[in-house]
């Protein structure tokens, strides 16, 4: 089954709070691959300003397809908030310390404009009085990445594993073994890849 990112039935924007370019450049690099692989039209940034952390979210959008996906930055975190909430929206905040995911996700179901709110180094204590949800996903110490990953498929409900981005240039297709990657732009183009007895491995990123 093939599904567009228009049939998930909801537009999902994510703000990562706090970036710092030195420390969190990895994960925030992460942050912003889950929320276009599961599924959300966009990821803003706020903290420190990052432009080779946008830049290297908008080449991989630009070979793997994105519909769309936007990528930017802000220094008025609270404004976003805000403006999502004053125009109908509802804005959730993953943290640990907030209610259990299947025990709000059916509320949250019942907008089509959701912001998800994640942290990186200590969030503001007003974050939490602001959002429409605290929405826990576990109450134990865990990646801001995996809460984003599991809040995004109980939202979906799996669908977004299965996305197609009609923009893609290269499509990667399911092996058992090795690695197949298709040109989209150019069918007849494609690559195989195998990891052989003489570890002539890959070694080019997917992601650059």
């Amino acid at each position: 089954m093939v599904v567009l990112r228009k049939d998930l039935g909801y537009r999902v924007v994510v703000l990562r709070l706090g970036h710092r370019r030195e420390r969190d450049k990895r994960i925030s690099t992460h942050v912003g691959l889950v929320a276009r692989a599961f599924g959300a039209a966009g990821i803003i940034y706020s903290g420190e300003e990052d432009k080779s952390l946008i830049e290297s979210l908008a080449r991989v959008v630009a070979r793997w397809g994105g519909d769309g996906f936007e990528v930017s930055y802000t220094r008025e975190w609270r404004g976003v908030i805000k403006e999502w909430r004053e125009k109908g929206g509802c804005a959730v905040h993953l943290t640990m310390y907030g209610l259990p995911v299947d025990s709000v996700i059916d509320l949250v179901r019942r907008y089509k404009d959701i912001l998800v709110i994640v942290g990186s180094e200590k969030v503001p204590r007003e974050v939490y009085d602001i959002v429409d949800h605290n929405i826990s996903i576990g109450t134990q110490p865990h990646s801001e990445v995996a809460a984003l990953a599991i809040f995004l498929d109980r939202l979906f409900q799996g669908k977004e594993l299965d996305i197609n981005f009609t923009d893609a240039k290269i499509a990667i297709v399911p092996t058992p073994r090795g690695k197949r990657i298709i040109n989209l732009e150019n069918i007849s183009e494609e690559k195989t890849y195998h990891h052989s007895h003489d570890r002539r491995f890959i070694t080019d990123s997917l992601y650059r």
